[in-house]
């Protein structure tokens, strides 16, 4: 039974949120089929006493006897960006011998990875919910789609501004970095507006991928986490992809490679799994993959001896819609092109098909993770 499918969410606040979240607490409570005697209620202050510092009160009884008390915290909206003042607060009214519960109309998966990281349990109006009592029960629902339209946040990471603002977060030598928007715009150019950059930043605070600093300035707290919500959300079809085949091998197609990359001027660059390659070598195939900018492709066809075939390509070539994909290029050894960064190397990894997802894990896990912790990030 789903009581509150068709409720228009967003107008739901104050008491008529606590009920329709009490409702659906009881809702979870009734699909345990041996869970008998479980009870939801209003919180004291909502029946006239002192304020109890949280919205409702679920008392479940134990096998041994006796009973266990969750304490349900109701928001309308939260941010993740909002957890760690909220953590305070439940420090300070949260009773100790119970449990607490955050509950909202709609659960966001950052938002669920954070409540995990603290210990917390949660729940949302459409049923999904993650709900640990020791000793009694485990509860975990996902996947169920929000009740209602999912509120529209207001910053993005799907424009080619907002990846060039994450390429520079996210390389290693930039973790320490207290940044300000200024410097990050000056990072970004051409292109990118100190209105862009603003919008963004607030964005990322907002998720809780970059905290705000006494005295001014972010820096970046999660790493591994803002990588993954920047994987999801590009767009990897934005490149237009080419086949091509050449008869050279080896040595030949290394230095014709190493010629275009000089005459290139950092717009030619080894990507995806010929990137990982030097970066973290883990799934070999026999094609070679390269980012060149459009204007360059006579010249690559011209260097390697590429013709462009419909079927059995050994050259992968992607025209990049802008050449933030060559930012902080990283050397392959004397002799060769460079490739793309780790960061880019990884995104593009896990949208190439084949073994990429699986090359992506490993490069994250062998070179982007060490190389974040030697640069002070700790997990």
């Amino acid at each position: 039974m789903n009581t509150y499918s068709g409720v228009n969410i967003p107008r739901l606040t104050g008491r008529h949120l606590e009920s329709a979240l009490q409702g659906r607490l009881r809702e979870l409570w009734a699909e345990i089929p041996w869970l008998r005697g479980a009870e939801v209620s209003a919180a004291p202050a909502a029946r006239g006493g002192k304020d109890a510092g949280f919205d409702l009160e679920s008392r479940l009884p134990l096998p041994g006897g006796g009973q266990t008390r969750l304490f349900i915290e109701c928001k309308n909206v939260l941010h993740p960006g909002d957890l760690l003042r909220l953590a305070e607060q439940v420090r300070e009214r949260i009773p100790s011998d119970g449990l607490f519960v955050l509950a909202l109309p709609w659960v966001s998966e950052r938002l669920a990875d954070l409540c995990a990281r603290r210990g917390w349990s949660w729940y949302d109006l459409a049923g999904n919910c993650r709900i640990d009592v020791p000793g009694l029960l485990h509860l975990s629902h996902t996947g169920r789609p929000p009740v209602h339209a999912s509120p529209r946040s207001k910053g993005s990471l799907r424009t080619a501004e907002a990846a060039r603002m994450v390429r520079a977060l996210l390389h290693p030598e930039h973790l320490p970095m207290r940044w300000t928007q200024r410097d990050m715009q000056k990072h970004c150019q051409p292109g990118v507006s100190l209105g862009l950059v603003n919008k963004v930043v607030r964005y990322l605070i907002e998720e809780a991928y970059l905290m705000e600093l006494e005295g001014g300035g972010f820096r970046l707290t999660d790493p591994v986490k803002l990588l993954q919500a920047w994987r999801d959300a590009y767009r990897f079809g934005r490149h237009q992809r080419l086949s091509f085949f050449t008869l050279l091998q080896g040595r030949k197609l290394q230095d014709a490679l190493a010629s275009l990359d000089v005459e290139a001027g950092g717009t030619a660059a080894y990507a995806s799994f010929s990137a990982a390659e030097f970066q973290a070598p883990h799934v070999r195939q026999p094609k070679t993959w390269l980012f060149v900018a459009h204007e360059m492709l006579p010249r690559l066809q011209s260097l390697a001896e590429a013709k462009p075939v419909d079927s059995g390509e050994n050259l992968v070539v992607l025209v990049p819609e802008e050449d933030g994909v060559f930012y902080l290029g990283e050397s392959t050894g004397q002799g060769r092109m460079r490739a793309t960064c780790a960061v880019q190397t990884h995104t593009d990894l896990w949208h190439s098909g084949g073994r990429g997802q699986e090359a992506a894990e490993a490069l994250l896990n062998q070179r982007l993770i060490p190389d974040w912790k030697a640069a002070g990030w700790q997990p």
